[in-house]
Formats: C-alpha cells, structure tokens, sequence
C-alpha cells in the first residue's frame, strides 16, 4: 500500500488552537533539532560556564519539558524515530550503518514520515542541517520523503567537519570553492543558516514545516576565530586535543585538531544559541512569529569524542552516561515548545513524553489521523492546559552498536541490558529517586527486573538491515 494512502484524505487545521490570522489559518511550525546538546548544556538548565539566552527566552516564552528523551542514543536511528513516529524497536533505521561511499542505511521508501504528513494538510517542507537517512541517489534522500528543500549534509560522517569541500542543495552537489586544498573558509552551519532563513522569508506567506537540523555542537571542536575570541583563555589551562588535519579521513569523518576544546565547545553552544535568536528575528521581521511553532531539542546526549569534555561543563546535568549510553544522560534531552497564544509562557512539565510522540502530536494539530501503526502519544494537552493528558505505559530504546543495549522506562522505573551479545543482565533503577542511576534494584525487585526483561523483549520487532541478539533468522 501507498504511503501517502494509509492516511485519511481529509486534513483540517485546528484553528482555534492556532491563534493566528484569517490570512493563515495553519500555524508554521520550526523545529530546532541540536546535535548532542546534553540537557545540562543550555543556561536555564543549569549551564554555568556559558550563557543561552536566546534558547532560555523560548523557555520562558513557551514550555519546558523536564522529562522529554530522545528516539535514540545517536543520531540516524533518533532522526529516523521522529521522522516516522515509531521508537527504535520498530523504525526502520536503528543504527549508524555506513555505507560505501557518501551516506547512511537509507530509510525505506514506503516509510511515512512527518514530511509527508504536512505535505497532505498543505504546508511547504524543508530540512536545513544534517540528514543521515540515506547517501545520495537512494530512496532515503529527503525529496523521496515530502521534503520540498533540503540543504546540508546528506551523510551524517562527513557532516563531522565544519569545514566541508561540498553540501548537498537537494540532489545537487554544491562544492565550497572556500575549502578546496585543504583551506577554512565557508563554514557550513552559517552556509546553511542563511539558506533556512532565506527559507523563511521565501515561504512566510504560505504554512510552512521546517526542521532545522544543526550540526552544533558535535564534534569536530572547531568555529570561526572571531566566534572562538571571547572564549579563548577563559577556561583556564586547556588539554589540546590532537586529531587529524590531513590524510584520507580530514574532512571525511576524522576531527580536527583543537587547542582549546573548552573554548571551542563554549562557542559552538554560543553560536547555536544566536541562530536560534536570529531565527526567532526574522519570524518576527516577518510578522509570523505568533502564528509559528517552534520546538527545540536535541538528538541524543553530549559526546566525548574530538576532545569534548561533558563532564568539565556538566552536560548530562548530574545523569548517568552519555551519547550512545541508555542511562538518563545519553537520552534525556532538553526540549521547549513556543506556542503564542496557547502555550502558557514560562510552564513546565514533568510529563514523560519522546520524539516518537511528535508524530501524533503534530497530527492532532492539523486536525488528521496517523497511519495504523504509531508508537507514540500526542502531547498536545500539554501545550494546551485543555483536555485529560494520557501517559504511555512505558517508553522503550534499543541500540545497535557497543554489544547492543536496550531499556525501558515504566513509570519511575528503568530497567536497562548492556551487552546483550554476551546474555542478559538487567540493571533496574528508580529514576525518580535516583535520576543518577548510580544504585542497581534488580536484586531487591526481581520481579520488577523480570517485568523490565520481558518488556524489551515485546518491543523488539526484527529488522532486516539491523540483526540484534534473539532475532528470529530471516524466513
């Protein structure tokens, strides 16, 4: 069956929510998707060493999520979580899977994704930043997906460098004369800024969804020098991290060398933060910040590699772990909700929600219904203050790579399985008592461990491209 026929054929935007203009009656909605921002690494939670005020105004603006995850530990299986509303153990990318070449594991043509879902109810799609669901020429290129325009980087390795020789402008190789022979001169996150806010300005008559896909702050370290100044020597004596500045892998996958990684990782977050404010300028240039949504969050917990410190800027805020961990500090991540008008400015919420649940929530605000198989729960009487919440009765991730892994979270509890290839052990912990993790209750609670196990076992649904321990042999 036809993706774009398992949906109902009538889609109708919930105007009353909206509070918006009889020119627009569908709010456009932003979603501003960082790339291993930890949750302690933005000011109005905690950070210390650098400010955020242009992502804390959002935050005071709209709702803060204190209890939101991310749809996995890394990047292609998280991206490919939000795009179809199905968690790890049944979206059809669940690992990082290099392919040869430029590009990841493609995601499967039929898979219907939110692009494709604002598309039907009218909207003009783009995805500016990283991709990472499929190399060029596959069926897991963004305009075999709903998506109108993309610029950036397809592959999710090459997208390591700041400093690229090409970015992709839909199908169409875009090489940057300023970074041949090894030279720095365009930088890709202002390349591809400037092209979103042009995005922006190109579409502020029409709805538009646009997920804007940065690539700050992962790794390589490394930002223009006037951005690199004002952090430069304020970090104390600073570890230089040696990596690779020439060879086959420079620019390809490999990071950079850093002498101040402190500095560098201070401005990359710096920088983020005043995208995000000239974002919410040129909404507001454009008369339409009150009828946009706009969302910001993260893929997955903070990064160790090109010389990044997590635990010197207390990026997983005190949790356990970080990316690629299924301890809270590689999965729980930051994530406010802009809504003029219907968002209460300033609120927050513990409610336990993922990005597998952006699916039906979006759904629920244009007015349309999902496809039968959908993972997630709308939060939109969150947003709203209007109607009775409903919880899951669990959240579960699986991770493909380190052995395997895979948890769940019922209510307070966590239980977690880490190198699955060699058995199964379950770690159980009480998040809420515990939010560290650092004491294990499976001893003291079997049954409740025995629960956990068999919860992850239920969940765990056979993928063809993405074999994990227990799996059935392919028929």
């Amino acid at each position: 069956m036809d993706k774009r026929t398992r949906i109902s054929g009538c889609f109708m935007a919930l105007t009353a929510l909206a509070g918006c203009t009889n020119e627009q009656k569908s709010p456009n909605v932003v979603f501003i998707l960082a790339d291993d921002l930890g949750y302690g690494d933005i000011s109005c939670l905690g950070q210390t060493h650098f400010q955020t005020p242009h992502i804390d105004a959002l935050a005071s603006q709209g709702i803060l999520f204190t209890q939101h995850y991310s749809g996995a530990p890394v990047s292609a299986p998280s991206r490919s979580v939000l795009l179809t509303g199905l968690h790890s153990g049944h979206t059809p990318v669940r690992g990082n899977r290099e392919m040869k070449g430029e590009g990841q594991q493609p995601l499967s043509g039929d898979a219907y994704t939110l692009f494709d879902m604002f598309k039907s109810a009218g909207y003009v799609t783009g995805v500016y930043g990283k991709w990472g669901l499929g190399y060029p020429g596959s069926e897991g290129t963004p305009s075999k997906h709903g998506v109108d325009r993309f610029y950036g980087y397809n592959c999710q390795r090459y997208a390591h460098s700041y400093y690229p020789d090409h970015l992709w402008d839909n199908d169409t190789k875009i090489e940057l004369e300023g970074n041949r022979n090894m030279a720095s001169v365009d930088y890709a996150p202002a390349l591809i800024h400037e092209e979103a806010l042009k995005f922006i300005d190109e579409n502020q008559d029409k709805p538009f969804m646009m997920i804007y896909a940065s690539v700050l702050p992962h790794a390589e370290l490394i930002v223009p020098e006037e951005d690199l100044k004002p952090f430069s020597g304020k970090f104390g004596e600073e570890v230089p991290y040696h990596g690779l500045d020439s060879g086959e892998y420079f620019r390809k996958g490999g990071y950079c060398s850093q002498p101040e990684p402190h500095a560098a990782f201070a401005a990359m977050v710096t920088m983020l933060d005043r995208q995000v404010g000239e974002i919410m300028a040129k909404l507001e240039e454009n008369g339409i910040a009150d009828n946009t949504i706009i969302v910001f969050t993260s893929d997955n917990g903070p990064h160790v590699e090109g010389g990044a410190d997590p635990d010197y800027f207390g990026s997983s805020a005190g949790m356990r772990g970080y990316k690629r961990d299924l301890y809270e500090g590689g999965i729980r991540v930051p994530m406010i909700v802009r809504w003029p008008g219907t968002v209460t400015a300033g609120a927050q919420s513990d409610h336990v929600s993922a990005f597998w649940d952006f699916m039906p929530t979006f759904a629920d605000i244009l007015g349309t219904s999902l496809p039968e198989e959908a993972d997630g729960i709308s939060f939109l009487p969150q947003l709203t203050g209007n109607g009775e919440q409903e919880e899951h009765e669990y959240l579960y991730w699986e991770f493909h790579e380190d052995g395997c892994r895979q948890a769940v979270r019922k209510g307070d509890w966590k239980g977690i399985a880490y190198n699955l290839e060699n058995g199964r052990n379950v770690q159980l912990y009480n998040v809420k008592a515990d939010p560290a993790e650092q004491h294990d209750l499976a001893s003291e609670y079997p049954e409740m461990a025995a629960e956990m196990d068999s919860l992850m076992r239920a969940s765990h649904r056979r993928a063809e491209n993405f074999p994990f321990p227990g799996d059935e042999p392919a028929e």
